[in-house]
């Protein structure tokens, strides 16, 4: 296993995992920390499940919902963000980098503010919101760096980066409503700013870049696929993600009415059907040869999936008078679009920026399907005739397992030299 592991080309076990090379690009610490973040946060979800089955006994200051939300939705996926935002953006941008050191006090913040988080979960909620101000404070820093990059662009294409960083605000300000909800002890309001953060910051930077680059790698290896991304499919993109951030807020304080929920289920049902056949029309079937490309599309493909499923959540309840499957739909974004796009482009940069080919290999691509695995558990354990928490215990051990896995494959290339022998 560590064969597989270790392996790469021209890069041997003697050549050694140090911290220093860390500090080598900004891309491999923001990587390093968001995948430290991603294994705690991983690990620390199937021990609560597994508390709720065996009556464990542990002890929470902090809502175990609130607590699972938050690191999940803010936790690893602005850290592997900035890792990309400062590799690829100063190249869309036309400037120059950041070197690592000077995103270490921002990136070390919001890593260490999570795991405060997490303790502070069975601690004391102090510790917790202390954790949430230096999440704050290394979120906002990174968003005022890469605004800072935007103003000085010379580029005429800054749509995605403008898109990006009104984005990364929207993110700073849930942070901060998070940090307040838990403060007055309301969760639910708590609750309330991670959703908006989900689809006004995390799921709106997805779409973005998704954007940008899906239909830009296909054409690079799909003989016949052209590079097509009109502006009014970014619109699209985020103007869906819009529209379920202030679903949020409508619903939590103005309606939630049978009506309501009609007209946001054609919006969803109609919007999901447009993503299905972007999807398409980027290039899916095409790409399914090729693995690496397949895992984008696929993962793309889950959007459309959760939104279809969401608008048909919703048609039910109004019928059921109740809510039906009210989280199948959200894992399927959640779990199945983000965190397969997140397996997908990380996997892409640290192979390309370490002197790799870009391939998924036989590990990554069977941890990739694991994971499409977990999300079929997980929804599956939404339905109310299923043996809920068994299956939710199973698709969160399911999840660490194949984050660990991945995480400790990838750890191990950053803390080395690149394999070409090149800087970065």
């Amino acid at each position: 296993m560590s064969a597989v592991f270790f392996q790469a080309e021209g890069v041997s076990q003697q050549d050694g995992w140090r911290l220093r090379h860390l500090l080598r690009a900004p891309h491999r610490l923001a990587f390093f920390l968001a995948t430290v973040v991603l294994m705690a946060s991983a690990a620390w979800w199937a021990l609560v499940q597994f508390d709720r089955l065996a009556g464990l006994g542990l002890p929470y200051a902090v809502m175990p919902t609130l607590t699972h939300a938050a690191v999940m939705t803010l936790g690893f996926i602005p850290l592997f963000f900035a890792g990309f935002l400062f590799t690829a953006g100063p190249r869309w941008l036309n400037v120059d980098p950041p070197s690592a050191e000077e995103v270490l006090p921002a990136l070390g913040a919001q890593a260490a503010g999570w795991l405060l988080w997490l303790a502070g979960a069975h601690t004391h909620w102090v510790v917790a919101c202390g954790g949430l101000m230096g999440v704050a404070w290394g979120l906002a820093s990174v968003t005022v760096r890469f605004v800072r990059l935007l103003a000085t662009s010379p580029s005429h294409e800054r749509l995605h980066a403008k898109a990006i960083a009104t984005a990364l605000v929207v993110g700073c300000a849930c942070v901060a409503g998070l940090g307040v909800s838990v403060a007055l002890s309301q969760p639910a309001l708590g609750i309330a700013f991670v959703e908006t953060a989900l689809w006004g910051f995390v799921v709106a930077v997805y779409v973005t870049v998704a954007h940008r680059m899906i239909p830009f790698f296909t054409s690079n290896a799909v003989p016949m696929a052209d590079t097509w991304r009109p502006n009014w499919v970014l619109a699209l993109l985020l103007g869906t993600a819009a529209f379920e951030a202030a679903t949020v807020w409508i619903e939590l304080f103005v309606t939630s009415s049978g009506a309501w929920m009609g007209k946001r289920a054609i919006v969803e049902i109609s919007a999901g059907s447009l993503l299905a056949w972007l999807a398409f029309r980027w290039g899916l079937v095409q790409s399914l040869k090729i693995r690496l490309l397949a895992m984008l599309h696929l993962g793309f493909v889950w959007l459309g999936i959760g939104l279809v499923l969401g608008g048909i959540t919703r048609v039910a309840g109004v019928f059921a008078a109740s809510p039906v499957l009210p989280l199948a739909w959200l894992h399927a974004v959640t779990m199945g679009c983000l965190g397969s796009l997140m397996l997908a482009m990380v996997t892409r940069v640290s192979c390309g920026h370490s002197g790799r080919s870009l391939v998924a290999d036989n590990l990554v691509w069977t941890l990739f399907w694991v994971l499409q695995a977990a999300v079929l558990l997980r929804i599956a354990a939404a339905m109310s005739a299923a043996p809920v928490q068994a299956l939710l215990l199973l698709a969160a051990v399911v999840w660490c397992g194949v984050m660990i896995a991945w995480g400790l494959r990838y750890a191990s290339w950053w803390g080395r030299p690149r394999a070409d022998g090149r800087e970065g």
